[in-house]
């Protein structure tokens, strides 16, 4: 791949801080914006601005061919072969809990079971929580091992009949583990419990093929995959979406609404009222075209190869402590310091204009795990070189001179 022309494709990383070129290791948290997804914004309001499925007129039909056009992109990118199974959502966070309060609060009941993992982040603990306090379900936890991977003897054991529901991360923002859920699928369809992946990290890096894999319900933010803010998707089996109430009630989920009675609209529609982010589906589109234009393999090879060169650089490092050692990672680098806190490491690599992120990254039991209150995390993205990791490690030898 030739990186300096993709490097090209995004004007933030062209920045100088404090006189040095901005290294930006936040992917994790938010990928940054190609070109050509900003422009596609752009042109939405310059040419096609208008509300979708409404008007009569050229400019709504316009705009709806491209907020359709983008779903069957998406829908083909993570594998489904019908784009009706993609709800368009604010991002993984609402999708989940789209699935929690209405597949689960219909499916799932008294004493019913609700089986997750300790490395999950927030987003995929709390709407359970919130579902278990309704219901009278029981949450249960599957722990992981030292390097940050899944038991799956404890799996295994927790797994039962009275599981309604496997809700999974597929790589961890906070260890860069990257789970067996073809392993994890495979076991809880054998007893018939459906399976939430959360893609929010796994989709900008790995090739996803959802109707593979089998999974009932995937979860993934276009942010994180180089496309807009406050944009999602939820994808689930049609059998499950028909069978789930909707979400919220407004126009567009309609087919007809008397005050004796409303008609729910066809899926997906029936998931989306009101006014759609309709820029945000679009530039979604956009950034799967960026991807698919690079090709998403090629993306997990040039990654791994990063996270391989970061890895081997940060254990050169004096007081460096890698937290998740997973066989099979994706490029995340998390790690503490013996001289320093993770907010001060954070502020150091700061001022040499190095962004990583410092804190619990949302998921707080995994910090509890480790014995830790926070972390310092270096995530890549296909965008980030050899050097830039050499100016992580250059800016970590600055906090030593600092705190040690």
């Amino acid at each position: 791949m030739d990186i300096e022309r993709i490097r090209a494709d995004f004007p933030i990383l062209g920045l100088v801080q404090r006189g040095r070129p901005l290294v930006y290791l936040d992917n994790a948290a938010t990928s940054q914006t190609p070109r050509s997804v900003v422009e596609s914004i752009s042109d939405y309001y310059y040419t096609k601005n208008a509300n979708v499925h409404r008007g009569v007129h050229h400019l709504s039909q316009v705009a709806t061919d491209a907020y359709e056009q983008a779903r069957k992109k998406i829908a083909k990118f993570i594998g489904s072969h019908v784009s009706c199974e993609i709800v368009f959502t604010r991002g993984t966070t609402e999708a989940i809990n789209i699935v929690a309060q209405t597949y689960g609060r219909k499916h799932i009941g008294q004493g019913d079971e609700i089986l997750i993992t300790h490395m999950e982040h927030h987003s995929n603990i709390v709407p359970w929580q919130m579902l278990c306090q309704e219901t009278g379900a029981v949450l249960k936890v599957v722990p992981i091992n030292d390097a940050g991977e899944l038991i799956m003897e404890e799996f295994d054991a927790l797994l039962n009949e009275r599981t309604k529901l496997v809700s999974v991360v597929h790589v961890s923002n906070a260890l860069g583990t990257i789970n067996p859920i073809e392993e994890i699928i495979a076991k809880a369809h054998a007893i018939g419990v459906p399976v939430l992946l959360d893609g929010a990290q796994s989709t900008p890096h790995m090739a996803i093929d959802v109707s593979k894999l089998d999974v009932d319900f995937f979860a993934c933010s276009a942010h994180k995959m180089y496309g807009p803010t406050g944009m999602g998707v939820l994808y689930a089996k049609a059998k499950h979406l028909e069978s789930m109430p909707p979400w919220q009630g407004g126009g567009d989920m309609i087919l007809s609404v008397t005050f004796e009675k409303t008609t729910y609209n066809h899926l997906p529609y029936k998931f989306e009222a009101g006014t759609p982010h309709i820029e945000g589906v679009i530039a979604m589109g956009a950034a799967v075209d960026y991807i698919n234009g690079i090709g998403i393999d090629k993306i997990a090879e040039y990654e791994a190869a990063l996270l391989d060169y970061g890895t081997q650089a940060l254990a050169q490092v004096d007081g460096v402590h890698i937290i998740g050692t997973a066989a099979r990672k994706a490029g995340v680098l998390s790690f503490t310091m013996d001289c320093a806190h993770p907010h001060d490491i954070g502020q150091i690599l700061d001022d040499n204009a190095v962004a990583i992120r410092a804190g619990h990254h949302c998921a707080q039991p995994v910090m509890q795990r480790y014995g830790v209150a926070a972390t310092a995390r270096a995530s890549f993205a296909v965008y980030n070189t050899r050097e830039e990791i050499d100016a992580l490690v250059n800016a970590l030898n600055e906090v030593k001179k600092v705190f040690g």
